[in-house]
């Protein structure tokens, strides 16, 4: 009985794939994959369905998901649902060092090795980056936005106070001397030559630059001069009192957009920002440039400093070859064109790209400021560590007393030396 149903059945099943010309019916297609793209702020950020929209139509047999998990507990969320094994997400974005340092200890990132020799993917390209974030031989992610510092001037003060405008290719020391040259007035009607926001990394970054140190191996004591010098400044009025800046919160748009400052040192994400005031009629600034952040003697010039957002693969995808395709297009040439378009900085940033940005409405048309946007080498603001985010909270800590005058300049380095030695030592 069980072998009449069977034939039955099979004699049916042929039957419906027969047509009237005597053709058999290809299989039925199984249909797109949809990959899910763990991301934050997906409706406040411009470049998203710009970016997806151009992969779909190269790649039909793909779809993209956006998956929106908010920026305020973005990494707390995502290692959650990795750690839960959530096999529906397949490309990660990576907010920052100490988020890459979570995933990777807990081996929620692909190693892209294969991905890169396969697609011939250039890691040259991202100025140094992707180099750093390699971790003992692989690398989990590949850059797709980093933002750089760079100087921006006001021209309006310099015009007023004739002095020529500051250049690409500066040393800390000259630096110093055009901020004490362009400081002026008191009061209210004051002038500061040089304007340092609170990060840490404004002042112990600068010490990184020569390429042989790095803010994750004490003893940190290349750092003195550099604290030296902002600190010397500081007590001449040359800038603001960082004290009095934290207990205000004063953030670092409103000194410049009232023309309180000559010079200061920000990310690159703040040029669109600052056009977009200006066109709105929001700020008192209306010419400005940028250069190139300032150098030690005998560093190259376009040296600089950046932070770095990533595209990595979840171990967990069920869909690994096809979230390789899309993580090689969102970090390379075409994704990167995307970004630019956009206003923002893509990881590849090349001549066409920089090209692209100084297109932007509001982008400073003077030679400087368009070679400003071409950095040399690319130091990350803190490197890879396993131990990056209690690292970074007890330089915080020091950078914070040395600053506020609450301890000497040697004894905030030696709290320095101390505090990030015992959390290396510590399993």
């Amino acid at each position: 009985m069980k072998k009449t149903v069977c034939a039955a059945l099979a004699l049916a099943l042929s039957a419906v794939m027969v047509f009237g010309n005597g053709q058999t019916e290809a299989p039925a297609s199984k249909g797109p994959v949809t990959l899910k793209w763990a991301l934050w702020d997906y409706a406040q950020t411009v470049y998203y369905k710009p970016l997806i929209d151009a992969f779909q139509a190269e790649h039909p047999d793909i779809k993209v998901e956006p998956l929106d998990l908010g920026s305020t507990d973005y990494q707390t969320m995502l290692s959650t649902q990795l750690t839960g094994g959530d096999s529906s997400i397949d490309v990660v974005t990576i907010k920052d060092i100490p988020g890459y340092a979570t995933l990777v200890k807990a081996g929620q990132l692909l190693s892209l090795n294969d991905i890169i020799k396969t697609n011939k993917i250039d890691i040259g390209a991202y100025s140094g980056a992707a180099e750093q974030m390699t971790v003992d031989g692989k690398l989990y992610e590949l850059p797709f936005r980093s933002d750089f510092r760079i100087v921006y001037y006001n021209k309006d003060l310099f015009d007023k106070a004739g002095v020529a405008y500051p250049a690409n290719d500066m040393t800390w020391d000259q630096y110093d001397a055009l901020a004490r040259k362009m400081t002026s007035g008191s009061g209210s009607a004051k002038v500061y030559g040089v304007h340092y926001h609170t990060w840490r990394s404004i002042v112990q970054c600068k010490a990184i630059l020569d390429g042989k140190h790095t803010v994750v191996a004490p003893p940190y004591d290349f750092m003195k001069p550099y604290y030296q010098r902002v600190l010397d400044e500081q007590k001449d009025g040359i800038c603001m009192d960082y004290a009095q800046l934290k207990t205000t919160s004063t953030h670092y748009s409103g000194v410049f957009y009232n023309n309180s400052v000559a010079m200061m040192e920000m990310g690159s994400w703040f040029i669109s920002t600052l056009s977009n005031q200006i066109a709105q009629g929001k700020t008192e600034v209306k010419n400005w440039g940028i250069v190139r952040l300032p150098h030690a003697q005998g560093v190259k010039a376009g040296t600089t400093v950046g932070t770095l957002t990533g595209m990595g693969i979840s171990t967990a995808s069920k869909h690994s070859k096809e979230a390789a395709e899309f993580v090689t297009f969102l970090t390379g040439e075409k994704g990167a064109e995307i970004l630019a378009k956009t206003g923002n900085y893509p990881g590849i940033l090349n001549d066409k790209m920089a090209g692209i940005l100084a297109g932007m409405k509001g982008f400073p048309q003077d030679a400087n400021s368009r070679e400003a946007l071409k950095s040399s080498k690319i130091y990350l603001e803190i490197a890879y560590s396993g131990k990056a985010p209690q690292i970074d909270a007890a330089l915080n800590r020091s950078h914070d007393n040395i600053m506020t005058l609450n301890c000497s300049l040697d004894d905030g380095i030696a709290q320095m030396n101390k505090d990030v030695s015992d959390i290396l030592t510590k399993n």
